[in-house]
């Protein structure tokens, strides 16, 4: 499977805190901002980015704490082509949104 094929699977099996922050980043939605999600950058695939802001959103469930070594080093690769990544657990979307977009909005302004 290539990396766009994973992508676009991705995209079609979102898991529920993607779909609820998806609602909010898409369509311009949030301060008039575009949003990708699932977008290939290099080798990895980001659940959510904002090019023009230079800002990838991540969400986390429970299976990155067993990859903390790969999400570092993925962020480093990030990082080193000018991104901010900011993470997020999938609990604190559904339970939390409202507090998940102010983190975002601050880190944009």
């Amino acid at each position: 499977m290539t990396l766009l094929d994973n992508a676009k699977r991705l995209r079609r099996d979102m898991t529920d805190a993607e779909q609820r922050l998806w609602y909010h980043l898409r369509a311009h939605r949030f301060l008039g901002l575009k949003f990708k999600r699932q977008k290939p950058i290099g080798p990895y695939i980001v659940d959510f980015v904002c090019t023009e802001r230079c800002l990838v959103i991540e969400l986390d469930g429970g299976h990155h704490q067993q990859q903390a070594e790969y999400d570092h080093q993925r962020d480093g690769y990030l990082q080193g082509r000018g991104y901010r990544v900011l993470r997020f657990w999938n609990h604190q979307v559904l339970a939390e949104t409202e507090a998940v977009l102010e983190q975002i909005r601050l880190e944009i302004d």
